[in-house]
């Protein structure tokens, strides 16, 4: 019965709530358990119409709010849903799991080598993907209503980071965003960031973890807890046996008895009794019999990672049944079935299959994605039991295990060991417990000598992860976007980046910090003021006196008499202006003297300051004008009228894109002018499918350190070397051009492991290829898809006889290991 008293208004409103709480409450009921409250004030936004940025912690259950959006999506006659990853891998699991709901004709899955279904109502793709099909302009846009960004943290990634921006900025407006991400330290930052770039956002954070962490140190072959678990404790102490068993850490410091210099992430230099470790067959056997396991113990190397393995088979512990040795058996043989024989002896086959049969394998970058994939499914069906991991496994892909062991708490960054972060040690502990299975998760740390028992609880009570843009401007985006807005359009929408909001809002906090100090020195100056002349001007001559006075002269002892007489000649002119000064008789001078030394320290603190806000403010819209300079003098972009050459200099007048230009629209990558340069000099016309696999790969390979740049390489016989050296010509080339435009130049491309993907796309077999590049086959198979992925785009952005040739080079490492796929 409908209540009269209410207005027309109200009683739509009051429809509208009870439709939502409908849609909410049809969800519910197929759920086999109830939403938290985080999940329900995200699910609920998302039937007002608005968008979400859900920040929970890893294991909490994100992803309902996504399924939710489906949900929705559905129940419309076209909504369409894309659903976003950051990894191929994550993108295959995904599709496989939507694909159970709702069958295999409404889920496509798009990740660049893999096109399943396209026109679905739900498409899974990684996020370069969907980058892509905005620029494009694909009608495969058309009736979007969501769009997921699973792992949108991933926006700080410093290499892959601005996609997430390039596809938050350029989403039709209409599209609703439902942003799910780890736990964030600046979630409302980022929050106010979505809402002002995209309309309505509501930002839910959960601090909660579904499964409580219990914190454990293990020192050598004991097992004690990190904090104090006693009634009385206080919240994060130390735990008292911990410190005894160490010898007491800190408390020694105070007392004399372990002095040293203390150093980041807990450790400190000192000598004492040396902790024996305990290895690696030991602690899996110990946390068998503590009914720890399943565990991930994280090795920062792969190296360690195999390792791991091999010491737990060398010791004959196994720790599997009959029955899961043959369901492991079935299942690795069922994943690797399209595997060659002689390929599989290549890969360690039968080794990685006998640590299985264990219940222990490895996983990381190097190894093979058909074995990783066997990891993943075996340890999700409770199958393996240790699996000894790079960190990478604490981004990808869904794995929690009942205990995380962490051996250490520092890693290598690629120039030097630093300690983890409080934001990676909660990223990694975060596999720690599996929801609806455990009670408790549990984190164990391998003590080290060196480590310090305060510094480590302080690691590990944190949970800061802050959310950093790492967005800059690219040719390819550049002349994207000036092709759909234009150049001042452009401009405006880059000023509106969450990089430059970041920074504008560093900026408020610098300049709060400027005014502040600025009333010191005022107060400084006044006390330093003399009464009988400029005391700053006084100072000064004090601060050059010293400086001289402190110079070392460079050189032999005759060689340097010179230099000697010029600088005790400066030292007595500099003297005698000093006295000569009327502050030198003022009776003060060394009080005043004080404050302005006081005033000099401050003030050129606050200069850096300036310097900072004057850097920073409208650093991205910079950044675009000198890339739009670059494409400018190399012809990729022209002056939309071409008499009015001023006004485009000074970057206030109109743009089109040049034919070159619409080439550059189809490249993307860190090396897309390179490519879109070599393409236009037609440097690459005489290659053979072959050598245009030795190229791409020359252009996608990024090197080891040890790999510097400049060291000889073995090359393809043929083309290939003159294509090279007009190649590194080019680039060369493009480098002066950047560096005079002020921006940061690049490494010249590297043919590291050019013949090893020669031979492999002119058909040698794997084990002489993987032979000849020192690489694991997880990497080989990582490059090379990196080079299909770069032919494909010469495939389409190339004259029609180079395309042809880009395509035959990619059916030709397309093959083996390297065709390998799931889906």
């Amino acid at each position: 019965m409908t209540d009269t008293s209410l207005s027309a208004a109200e009683r739509f409103q009051a429809a509208r709530i009870r439709n939502r709480s409908r849609n909410l409450e049809l969800f519910r009921s197929d759920l086999r358990f109830d939403l938290d409250p985080f999940q329900f004030a995200a699910c609920d936004s998302l039937d007002q119409g608005r968008s979400v940025l859900v920040a929970a912690p890893t294991g909490a259950g994100k992803t309902i709010v996504a399924e939710f959006a489906i949900w929705l999506a559905m129940r419309q006659p076209t909504a369409k849903v894309f659903y976003t990853t950051p990894m191929k891998a994550l993108s295959n699991q995904k599709y496989a799991e939507l694909v159970q709901a709702y069958g295999e004709s409404e889920v496509g899955l798009l990740t660049g080598d893999t096109n399943v279904n396209p026109r679905a109502r739900v498409v899974v793709m990684t996020t370069e993907v969907l980058r892509n099909m905005i620029y494009a302009d694909s009608d495969l846009l058309d009736d979007l209503a969501w769009v997921v960004l699973d792992e949108v943290h991933y926006l700080a990634d410093r290499f892959r980071g601005a996609v997430w921006e390039e596809v938050i900025l350029h989403l039709p407006t209409e599209v609703r965003l439902v942003s799910l991400s780890a736990t964030v330290s600046n979630a409302e930052e980022f929050g106010d960031w979505l809402q002002t770039v995209r309309g309505e956002t509501d930002v839910i954070v959960s601090e909660d973890r579904p499964v409580p962490l219990e914190q454990h140190v293990l020192v050598g072959n004991k097992m004690v807890d990190l904090f104090d678990s006693s009634g009385a404790a206080a919240t994060n102490r130390v735990n008292p046996e911990l410190l005894r068993l160490v010898g007491g850490g800190s408390r020694n410091d105070a007392r004399g008895g372990h002095r040293g210099r203390r150093g980041h992430g807990g450790y400190v230099d000192r000598r004492g009794p040396r902790t024996e470790k305990a290895h690696r067959e030991h602690i899996a056997h110990m946390l068998d019999e503590r009914m720890l396991l399943p565990a991930i113990f994280f090795v920062f190397s792969r190296n360690g990672c195999d390792q791991g393995v091999r010491q737990v088979v060398r010791s004959g512990l196994s720790l599997t049944t009959r029955d899961e040795r043959n369901e492991i058996r079935e299942t690795a043989e069922y994943h690797c079935r399209t595997l060659l024989d002689e390929d599989l002896a290549v890969l360690g086959y039968w080794e990685w299959l006998e640590g299985l049969e264990r219940g222990v394998a490895a996983h990381h970058a190097g190894m093979l994605p058909a074995f990783k994939e066997v990891v993943e499914d075996l340890f999700q069906r409770k199958l393996l039991k240790v699996v000894f991991a790079t960190e990478t496994l604490a981004l990808g892909v869904n794995m929690p295990a009942r205990t995380v062991v962490l051996e250490k708490l520092e890693k290598f960054n690629g120039e030097a060991r630093v300690p983890i972060t409080p934001g990676e040690y909660t990223q990694l502990t975060g596999r720690a417990g599996r929801r609806g299975i455990d009670v408790e998760g549990h984190s164990v740390i391998q003590w080290s000598d060196g480590l310090e028992p305060q510094a480590v609880a302080s690691l590990a009570s944190r949970r800061t992860y802050p959310l950093n843009s790492s967005f800059k401007p690219t040719y390819n985006m550049a002349v994207n976007l000036i092709e759909q807005f234009g150049r001042q359009r452009t401009r405006e929408v880059l000023e509106t980046s969450f990089a430059q909001f970041q920074a504008d809002r560093s900026v408020v906090d610098l300049a709060r910090k400027v005014r502040s100090q600025q009333e010191s020195l005022d107060g400084y100056q006044k006390s330093m003021a003399c009464h009988l002349g400029d005391f700053t001007e006084y100072a000064a001559l004090r601060r050059e006196l010293s400086d001289l006075e402190r110079t070392n002269v460079p050189g032999g002892r005759e060689a340097s008499h010179g230099a000697r007489a010029e600088r005790q000649a400066a030292i007595t002119e500099v003297r005698r202006a000093l006295q000569r000064h009327p502050c030198h008789a003022c009776p003060d001078r060394e009080a005043h003297a004080r404050w302005a030394e006081r005033w000099y320290k401050l003030k050129r603190v606050n200069d850096k300051l300036l310097q900072q806000i004057r850097s920073r403010t409208g650093a991205v819209a910079t950044t675009f004008d000198r890339v739009t300079d670059v494409l400018l003098q190399l012809g990729y972009l022209v002056p939309s009228d071409p008499a009015d050459e001023h006004s485009t200099a000074r970057g206030d007048g109109e743009l089109v894109v040049a034919a070159g230009g619409r080439r550059l629209q189809r490249i993307y990558g860190e090396r897309d002018l390179l490519v879109a340069e070599c393409l236009e000099a037609g440097v690459w016309k005489d290659l053979t499918p072959g050598h245009l696999a030795a190229m791409a790969a020359t252009i996608v390979y990024q090197p080891r350190r040890e790999d510097a740049p400049g060291t000889e390489h073995a090359l393809p016989r043929g083309p290939f070397r003159p294509a090279l050296d007009q190649t590194l010509t080019i680039w060369s080339r493009l480098d002066d051009v950047e560096r005079d435009a002020r921006l940061a130049g690049s490494q010249p491309p590297t043919p590291a492991i050019a013949l090893g993907m020669f031979r492999w796309a002119s058909g040698s077999a794997l084990d002489d290829v993987l032979r000849s590049l020192d690489l694991a086959a997880g990497d080989f198979v990582r490059w090379s898809k990196q080079v299909i992925d770069l032919l494909d785009q010469i495939k389409n952005a190339g004259d029609p006889d180079l395309a042809d040739t880009a395509r035959r080079a990619t059916d030709a490492v397309r093959r083996g290991i390297v065709a390998y796929a799931t889906v």
